[in-house]
Order: structure tokens, then C-alpha cells, then sequence
């Protein structure tokens, strides 16, 4: 077993400090072995979650001052704000277009799951969508939707790409342990259980198919059972953050053929050398008794998100310890 990507591979999480994405785009077409269309949260409509927005082509969304709201209408024509973040989203392909021409190998997206989504995103009459179990599903059922037609687009656009599309659950833990407020913070949500997370989750990675599926999740205890049982074939997490309990699931999905995307590089602080930024994940697999050969299963990340880098080198300079760290770590699966 290995990873689909061959060995040593590596990618980010998706987000990157600034605003100029054909800078950024040749940044990560040379830098990483699965290079991804950037999201850069410092332009208007780029954060995650107005990228979902231009998305959702099927429900009237609009920006409000505390964040995206459903509108009640079913015509996303009436939504400015949602046009605006389709329009951009639509440049940033036009931009990916023309410097991946000819490119041939495998290219990731990222959007903001279902869950996070629902828990993210209100009612027109104020709380998140997670609280009304028809809206959740008809957020999550457009979600699948626009995603089958933004894979089909960049299809179109990049011939030569073998598609990885991530799905961003930040909140899914918050969302399965009850602990996502609610509008008046008084009082949190009703949690969701394991069949229930499975059962929202499972459309949006579906309708990508033959797409090569991830779930990214920067959390001490991230959801991984839920994420295998929703049929993702990669898991992304932050190892500095795990839990021993999530370390027992890890192996888990190791041994089942899943693909660790494991985040060794930290996003601040000093930049480490490759062998400390190794260490945690060679230590670990030790630990737990997953073999070296194993270790061809995993892709080296960042920790989470590089948006919040102090300066677009900084980024970049993680961006480039990836390989190297990337390489200790083939060298530690040839031992």
C-alpha cells in the first residue's frame, strides 16, 4: 500500500497570505508535488466560506455583517454578494487555466464541507443553519451539486489534472459534541451523532467521483471513523494537536489504505529543519506500531492553513521545507 501520489509527495492546506493569486499560483505549481488552487482570504469573497458561497448555485445565499445568510428565495440572482464570489471564483479558474496549461498530474481543490457549512451559514430569520434538519440537508444537497459542477469545470479547463478535492470540517467536532452556540449564546446546539455526520457528509464526496477525496480537520480529536465511513479516501490533520485516542484512529485508517495528509510544518513560529519537523510524525508511527513501508502512505502538509503567515516569504519558505521534510521521511519508509 502507498499513496496514489507516489512517495514523498507533498501539498498545503489550501490558504495563503495576500492577495495575488497568479504570483501564487507559480509559487505552488513548482513547489509541492500535488499543487492546489490558493485561496486567499485577504481578497473579498476568497475565505472559505464565500468560496462554498459561489458554489451553492441552487439556494439564494447573501453576505451579511456577521458572516453568509440563506435569503429564503430560489433565485441566487438576487444575491449580489453570492454573484461577486461566483465571479471571483470564476477569474481564479481563468488564472489557473492559463498557467496550468499543459499540465498534466494531480491538482487539489479545497471547499468548506457540509457541516462546517451548516454551522457556519444562517436562516434567514437568524440562527445557523445546523439547527433545521431540512435546511442542513438542502445546504448540503446543493453543496454536492455545485461541487459536481466546479470538478467538471476545472476538468475542463486543466484536461491533463488528476482532480483531489478536500472538504474543510473545521467545526465537526464542535457540531458532534453539541458545543456550536446558538444564535442567542445562551445555550449550543443539539449534537449530531456518528450515522447522522456520515449520512451529510457522504453526498458531497460522491458527487466528485473519480475524484481522489480528503477531509481536512485541524483538531486535537478529529472525527476520522466518520470520515472513512463517509467514503473519504484521505484524512488531513494537524499531528501536533492529536489526541492519543486519535493516534489509535489513525493507525486505523492507515491499515485500511486511507492516506494520512499529516501536518508536520508549523504555520508560526521559527521555520524547523526537516528532521524536527519530521520527528513528531517518525516518533508517532514508532509508537504505535504502523511499519515503515507505511510511511509511503503519507503526504507532508503544514500543520493547517498558511493565511495567517506574517508575509507571503514566510509562507513560501514553508511551502519549500515541505520536499525536504518529505524526503527524511522517504528515507525513514526505505529503512
Amino acid at each position: 500500500m502507498s499513496s496514489p501520489f507516489g512517495p514523498a509527495a507533498t501539498t498545503a492546506m489550501g490558504s495563503l497570505p495576500g492577495e495575488d493569486l497568479h504570483e501564487w499560483l507559480k509559487v505552488v505549481l513548482d513547489a509541492v508535488s500535488i499543487p492546489f488552487l490558493p485561496e486567499l482570504p485577504a481578497r473579498q469573497y476568497s475565505d472559505m466560506v464565500s468560496r462554498a458561497a459561489g458554489l451553492v448555485t441552487q439556494l439564494a445565499m447573501d453576505l451579511q455583517p456577521a458572516g453568509w445568510r440563506l435569503t429564503g428565495g430560489n433565485d441566487p440572482r438576487a444575491s449580489l454578494d453570492q454573484r461577486r464570489a461566483r465571479s471571483r471564483l470564476l477569474q481564479d479558474l481563468d488564472v489557473l487555466e492559463e498557467l496550468a496549461d499543459g499540465y498534466t498530474g494531480p491538482l487539489k481543490l479545497q471547499v468548506t464541507g457540509p457541516w462546517t457549512l451548516a454551522a457556519t451559514v444562517e436562516l434567514p430569520r437568524g440562527d445557523k443553519v445546523l439547527a433545521d434538519h431540512g435546511a442542513r440537508r438542502d445546504l448540503a444537497e446543493a453543496l454536492a451539486y455545485g461541487l459536481q459542477e466546479h470538478v467538471a469545470e476545472v476538468r475542463r479547463r486543466v484536461p491533463g489534472a488528476e482532480l483531489v478535492v478536500q472538504l474543510d470540517e473545521p467545526a465537526l467536532p464542535a457540531v458532534l459534541a453539541g458545543a456550536v452556540p446558538t444564535a442567542s449564546g445562551w445555550g449550543k446546539h443539539r449534537s449530531v451523532d456518528g450515522p447522522g455526520a456520515v449520512e451529510l457528509l457522504t453526498p458531497a464526496l460522491e458527487a466528485v467521483a473519480p475524484a481522489i477525496t480528503v477531509v481536512h480537520c485541524c483538531a486535537a480529536r478529529p472525527p476520522i471513523e466518520v470520515f472513512r465511513k463517509a467514503g473519504a479516501q484521505g484524512v488531513a490533520v494537524d499531528l501536533a494537536l492529536l489526541t492519543e485516542q486519535a493516534w489509535e484512529q489513525i493507525a486505523l485508517a492507515v491499515e485500511d489504505d486511507i492516506t494520512l495528509y499529516a501536518g508536520v510544518v508549523p504555520t508560526t513560529g521559527a521555520v524547523p529543519h526537516p528532521e524536527k519537523a519530521a520527528e513528531t510524525l517518525l516518533r508517532r508511527w514508532h509508537e504505535i506500531g504502523l511499519s515503515h513501508e507505511l510511511l509511503k502512505q503519507v503526504v507532508i502538509t503544514p500543520a493547517c492553513g498558511l493565511a495567517g503567515s506574517p508575509s507571503p516569504d514566510d509562507a513560501r519558505a514553508r511551502l519549500e521545507l515541505l520536499r525536504r521534510t518529505a524526503d527524511v521521511v522517504a528515507e525513514a519508509a526505505e529503512a
